[in-house]
């Protein structure tokens, strides 16, 4: 069953992709669906978006996304055959944000010394071998 519950999410995120991609024009200027979760009895599935932009075109980007929920469910449930047709429920994913932000906190971090002691160890070493 776990199985089977993965690849419905694989499938739900692919044509929620390429719908949000096609049909909603977006403030923001990306919106990624980064994962979907599909709880087992296939009637609920939270959706975690991320959008490039600023928080405030992300809220009105979630917003819209509110909106149109009803629609994009039922473009769903006739480009992906379940018994059930899963209730949306949109989430933003900052972690992708979190990930961009800590990379450039590390890029602006001095590089580390040269320790000495190393570089005696691995002569050391490198003259036993």
């Amino acid at each position: 069953m776990k199985h089977r519950l993965e690849r419905v999410n694989e499938v739900i995120r692919r044509e929620l992709g390429e719908m949000l991609a096609r049909e909603i024009r977006f403030e923001s200027k990306l919106a990624t669906v980064q994962q979907v979760d599909i709880t087992p009895d296939l009637k609920h599935a939270h959706v975690y978006v991320s959008f490039i932009g600023s928080a405030e075109e992300q809220h009105r980007d979630m917003a819209l996304l509110h909106g149109k929920r009803s629609d994009l469910q039922a473009a769903l449930s006739r480009r992906v055959i379940l018994k059930y047709t899963p209730h949306l429920h949109f989430k933003l994913d900052v972690a992708a944000e979190r990930g961009s932000r800590v990379l450039d906190i590390m890029s602006q971090l001095p590089p580390p010394a040269p320790d000495e002691d190393l570089d005696e160890e691995d002569s050391e070493d490198g003259a036993r071998k």
